[in-house]
C-alpha cells in the first residue's frame, strides 16, 4: 500500500484520490494505524480541496459499514427518517416521528443531542421524566416494527469511524467542511436501513448554514449519497432568523410538541410537521398531490391518535406517562421574568442566535458534550417578526432557575428584539425545496 504521506500529500495538491487509497487510509485511522495528526492534516486537505462525487461514495461507504447497519427487510412498508441541520426552537423530529407513524411509515430515528446554540432532540426526550434513550438495537428493531417507530441516541455500533472523525473535525477548524458534513450525516442516516430522507436545512442567523447558497450547495451533496446508495432524499430549505415556534428550551418544546400532537395547530411548528409528513407521502405514492398529504397529516394531528401513538412510545422507552397527560410533572423552572416592549410599532427581528446563546447561560445549552443541562429554563416567545406591538407589551418570557444565570443571558438578549416604527413583512419559513 502507498505511504500515507502520499495520499495526504495527493489530496493536499487537489489529486483525486482512488477507491483503495480512501479504504486504505480511513480503515488505518480506525484500526490506530494512522495517527490523529495525519488523519488532521487529510481532514483540511479534504477542507479546501473537497472530494468528488466517486471519493465522497466510497469515503461514505467506509463511514457507514465500520459499523453495523440496520436491517428492516423484515417490515412490510416504507422506512423513513428526518433530520434537521438544527436550529433554535427546533422540535419539529418529536411531533413528526409519530405522525408519520400514525400514517403508515416506519421511523428508526437515530438523533444527537445539543451543542452549541441548537438544541437536541434526545435532551429535549429526557426532559420527560424516566425516558431513554439508550436502548439496545433489537429493542429499537422491536419498537419500530411494533409501534412504528423509535427514538434514540447513536450508539456505539452505528458508523463508529464518523464518531471518531468528528471529534477531530471539531478541535481542527475542519467541521464546516461540505463533504464531511455530508458524509457525517448520511452515513448515520444510510446505517439505519432506510429508504426515504427528509432533509430540514435550516438557513440563518440561527442555522450552521448562514447562507441560501451555501445550504443548497450542502442539500445537493446529501441528495447525491443518497442517490448512490439508492436512497431518496427531500430537501426544505426553510428559516432560522428567528426562534421556530413560540417555544425555546427543553421541556418547553416538549410541552408545545404535545400541543401539536394533541391536534392544536401552533404556527411555524405544525405548519412545518405538516409540510414534511405530506412531502414524505408524495414522494412514496401514498398520495397524488401535497395538498392531499397535508390534508391527511393534519386530520391525524387532530385525531388525537399522533399523541397516543407518542405516549405509548415515551412509556416503552421507560418514559412517565402521566408527565404527558399532566404538564405540571414535566420540569419547569421555577422563576419567571417578563421582558416588555419599550415602544410602540413592528416586530423587524427576533434573533434566533441570541436566543440559543441565552439559552446555554441559563444552563439549558451546552458547550462541550460532557456538559450538564438544566432542561426546565428557557423562553416563551410572545411576539413574531411581522407582529404589532404596543408598549408594555410583553415580547417574551425568560424561565429561570439562578439569578446569576438570569444576569449573563440576558446580556446576549439586549439586542435579540428589534422594533421598527414601520410595518414589517412577515418571512416566510419555508423557502424552497429541492
Amino acid at each position: 500500500m502507498r505511504l500515507f504521506y502520499d495520499i495526504i500529500a495527493d489530496k493536499r495538491d487537489n489529486i483525486a484520490l482512488s477507491d483503495e487509497d480512501i479504504s486504505y487510509f480511513l480503515e488505518s485511522y480506525l484500526t490506530g494505524q494512522l495517527n490523529d495528526y495525519q488523519m488532521s492534516a487529510m481532514l483540511m486537505a479534504v477542507y479546501f480541496n473537497s472530494l468528488n462525487d466517486r471519493e465522497l461514495k466510497t469515503w461514505t461507504s467506509k463511514m457507514l459499514y465500520s459499523g453495523k447497519v440496520l436491517d428492516f427487510s423484515d417490515i412490510d412498508g416504507f422506512v423513513v427518517d428526518k433530520h434537521s441541520t438544527g436550529g433554535v426552537g427546533d422540535k419539529i423530529s418529536i411531533p413528526l416521528a409519530p405522525l408519520l407513524a400514525e400514517l403508515g411509515f416506519f421511523v428508526p430515528m437515530i438523533s444527537g443531542r445539543g451543542l452549541g446554540p441548537t438544541g437536541g432532540t434526545l435532551d429535549k426526550l429526557e426532559s420527560i421524566p424516566g425516558f431513554s434513550v439508550n436502548i439496545d438495537v433489537d429493542k429499537f428493531h422491536k419498537l419500530v416494527r411494533e409501534v412504528g417507530f423509535s427514538m434514540i441516541g447513536q450508539t456505539a455500533e452505528i458508523a463508529p469511524l464518523d464518531k471518531r472523525l468528528y471529534a477531530l473535525r471539531d478541535v481542527t477548524a475542519t467541521v464546516e467542511s461540505i463533504p464531511m458534513i455530508a458524509a457525517s450525516i448520511m452515513s448515520k442516516k444510510l446505517a439505519e436501513g432506510i429508504r426515504g430522507l427528509m432533509l430540514d436545512l435550516k438557513v440563518g442567523k440561527g442555522a450552521f448554514m448562514k447562507t441560501f447558497e451555501r445550504g443548497k450547495k450542502l442539500a445537493q451533496t446529501m441528495q447525491t449519497i443518497g442517490n448512490q446508495f439508492d436512497t431518496h432524499v427531500d430537501v426544505l430549505f426553510t428559516n432560522m432568523d428567528e426562534p421556530l415556534g413560540y417555544a425555546v428550551g427543553n421541556s418547553l418544546e416538549i410541552m408545545e410538541s404535545l400541543d401539536v400532537m394533541q391536534g392544536r395547530y401552533v404556527p411555524q411548528v405544525s405548519e412545518l410537521t405538516i409540510e414534511m409528513a405530506a412531502t414524505l407521502m408524495k414522494t412514496f405514492g401514498m398520495v397524488k398531490s401535497l395538498e392531499e398529504g397535508r390534508e391527511k397529516a393534519e386530520t391525524a394531528l387532530k385525531s388525537g391518535k399522533v399523541y397516543e401513538k407518542f405516549r405509548t412510545l415515551a412509556e416503552l422507552q421507560g418514559g412517565d406517562p402521566r408527565s404527558l397527560d399532566d404538564r405540571s410533572r414535566l420540569p419547569m423552572a421555577n422563576k419567571k421574568v417578563e421582558i416588555k416592549a419599550a415602544s410602540d410599532g413592528f416586530i423587524a427581528e427576533v434573533d434566533a442566535l441570541s436566543f440559543g446563546k441565552a439559552l446555554i447561560q441559563l444552563g439549558g445549552g451546552r458547550l462541550r458534550q460532557e456538559d450538564s443541562i438544566d432542561p426546565g429554563v428557557g423562553f416563551i416567545i410572545n411576539k413574531k417578526v411581522g407582529e404589532k406591538v404596543s408598549r408594555g407589551e410583553t415580547l417574551y418570557t425568560i424561565c429561570y432557575s439562578s439569578a446569576a444565570k438570569l444576569e449573563t443571558a440576558k446580556e446576549y438578549l439586549e439586542d435579540a428584539v428589534v422594533i421598527s416604527g414601520s410595518e414589517v413583512l412577515k418571512k416566510d419559513l419555508i423557502l424552497g425545496n429541492l
